[in-house]
């Protein structure tokens, strides 16, 4: 059985398996066993700390097939981003230039670096192992961490912002860094993501043109990856939209990939979902429809998809005891679109 869960040190191994699939392509997921452990033991400290108002927590899970013991992916949540150390993103706004005399009037759209976002919840880090590449898996990985939100609601800032990797080519170059960060700092797109994982956006963020940047005079290569997410992830992009998040005028300071965002009561996973009380039987239910279903605990907490009709919420033995749950204990419950 697939289940989601905090990640443990016990994971580290995996974790680092999994940063290596993923071949850099995260600046969250660097292939960096100290950073890797750091990941760890902050989401530790976050499960263990009373939380009335988020404060830069951080907390990751993973993918485990209980029976196999495999970890199958990882995702992850920034509690309050921008608190630590600045949040960079850069805004795209118009800039009036116009000439009475010439009777010319031009709005030329504009890069300006921000910290807009500081303060928003960030969901982070979710990366499957390709093999491991199904909707069901992505469904309950990626909105698992959704469910843990709604669980613990004050632990999260109001809104939600999610960073979408941008355009590459088949090299691996970023068009948009080609046109722009390469001229300020002497390395590779590659090296600058590695860079950011371990250490931190605002060192690079700190050396980036501050006053705006003139779209216009982009190469057109640059100007057409402006707000593109990488077309290999398009599936996560049509999860987000479902629910409900939004790309509304932000985008990285690095390969100019869209930033969605969403007000965190607005995210259907968090307004969907029911809460529940556990009603416990022998038998497995199989014709009920499909829907994501966790405890409410923090270290244990335990998120899976099974068949479950909300109007008799009724879990089988074997879902129960993966879920940590006895007859009675408080659930949460999201069902899935057909």
């Amino acid at each position: 059985m697939l289940i989601v869960r905090p990640i443990t040190f016990a994971d580290l191994p995996a974790l680092e398996q999994l940063a290596v699939v993923a071949g850099g392509s995260m600046s969250t997921l660097p292939a960096n066993r100290d950073h890797l452990s750091e990941m760890i033991a902050g989401t530790q400290q976050a499960l263990r700390k009373e939380v009335e108002s988020p404060s830069g927590e951080t907390y990751h899970f993973v993918l485990e097939d209980t029976d196999s013991r495999e970890i199958l992916g990882v995702c992850g949540i920034d509690a309050s981003v921008g608190l630590d150390s600045p949040f960079y993103s850069y805004r795209i706004e118009k800039v009036v230039h116009a000439s009475s005399d010439l009777q010319i009037h031009n709005r030329i759209p504009a890069l300006h670096l921000c910290q807009d976002h500081t303060g928003s919840s960030s969901l982070c880090s979710l990366f499957l192992a390709p093999e491991h590449r199904t909707d069901d898996n992505l469904n309950l990985l990626s909105r698992a961490r959704m469910l843990f939100m709604a669980c613990h609601r004050q632990r999260f800032g109001d809104r939600t912002l999610v960073e979408l990797q941008g355009l590459q080519d088949n090299d691996g170059k970023s068009p948009f860094w080609e046109a722009l960060g390469r001229h300020f700092f002497s390395m590779d797109f590659s090296r600058a993501n590695y860079l950011t994982g371990i250490q931190s956006k605002s060192f690079i963020a700190d050396l980036m043109p501050h006053y705006p940047v003139y779209v216009p005079i982009l190469p057109e290569s640059a100007q057409a990856a402006i707000g593109q997410p990488r077309p290999d992830i398009e599936p996560i992009v049509e999860l987000l939209n479902a629910e409900g998040f939004e790309h509304r005028g932000y985008v990285d300071i690095f390969d100019a990939g869209p930033t969605l965002e969403l007000r965190t009561d607005q995210i259907r996973s968090l307004r969907d979902s029911q809460p529940l009380n556990a009603d416990c039987t022998a038998d497995e239910p199989t014709s009920a429809p499909m829907a994501l279903v966790c405890n409410t605990e923090l270290s244990r907490f335990r998120c899976l998809l099974t068949s479950l009709d909300l109007q008799q919420p009724r879990l089988g033995t074997t879902v129960a005891e993966q879920l940590g749950v006895a007859g009675g204990d408080p659930l949460r419950a999201l069902p899935l679109n057909p």
